[in-house]
């Protein structure tokens, strides 16, 4: 029986490029022979539609099979896991009901450990080798659930003058939860939307090579239309189009991320 290492991808600042991050790091995953389960965790169901073209990801969210249904009800994940149809790769989808998430962790006993709980008998199976979760773009009790519940924490950070913009409270954010959580390690940082022609961002680069205590991935992701065009298409871009930059990108990272996080 393998182990399984999960995975959360997060940042509190929106168009971090942290969905697609997501799901071209477990897209890519499973592309190298690993069986990799990803979770949304927002209520913009864009991990969701990363698979399924509208209408299917709406009717995942109207359903039962949402991660709302098993995290109000604390029931074990494994009943809410549908196919991607990608070889090796799963996901639990998401819904617009997510919105109230907060609300209702607040009456559960230890609603900080939720998720962790949910996952328990998912993770004692050993199927899976990773578990990949995106975040919503906030820092609150559902976030410190995906925290909590995971064994890393990777940062996408957008290579633009705003893209730092908060950062610091997103460390803190994980000192907090490494008081729950004791065992939770930031794996890296990684630079999504970097475009080399502009000085800004040769300036992001510098400044987070100079931060302490961060791993910052050799590998980052420059901008590329595949990217979009991928996204209209509701598949990764490593699936969509693997020829292409982004998609070569992409799998360079994922495996500088497989190679530090494995425990």
């Amino acid at each position: 029986m393998s182990k399984t290492t999960v995975i959360a991808f997060a940042n509190n600042k929106g168009g971090s490029g942290k969905t697609t991050t997501c799901s071209n790091v477990g897209c890519a995953m499973a592309m190298l022979g690993k069986k990799v389960l990803l979770i949304d965790g927002d209520m913009q169901l864009n991990l969701t539609i990363s698979f399924f073209d509208e209408e299917k990801a709406y009717e995942y969210a109207q359903g039962e099979k949402n991660i709302y249904r098993a995290i109000k009800d604390e029931r074990d994940l494994s009943d809410y896991v549908v196919e991607t149809g990608i070889e090796g790769l799963d996901i639990i989808p998401s819904t617009s009901l997510m919105s109230s998430i907060e609300f209702d962790l607040f009456a559960k006993w230890q609603r900080e450990s939720v998720l962790k709980k949910c996952l328990e008998r998912v993770r004692a199976r050993g199927y899976y080798d990773y578990i990949l979760i995106d975040s919503p773009p906030t820092l609150g009790g559902w976030v410190m659930n995906i925290m909590c519940a995971s064994d890393y924490v990777v940062i996408p950070v957008e290579a633009s003058p705003w893209g730092l913009f908060g950062l610091a409270n997103m460390f803190e954010f994980c000192n907090q939860a490494k008081n729950i959580a004791p065992k939770l390690e930031v794996l890296g940082i990684a630079i999504t939307k970097a475009d080399e022609r502009k000085k800004y961002f040769h300036q992001t680069l510098e400044t987070l090579k100079e931060m302490e205590g961060a791993r910052l991935f050799e590998n980052y992701v420059r901008v590329d239309s595949a990217i979009e065009w991928s996204q209209d298409n509701s598949k990764p871009v490593v699936a969509f189009k693997k020829n292409s930059r982004s998609a070569k990108e992409y799998m360079n990272l994922t495996k500088e991320i497989m190679q530090y996080g494995n425990r």
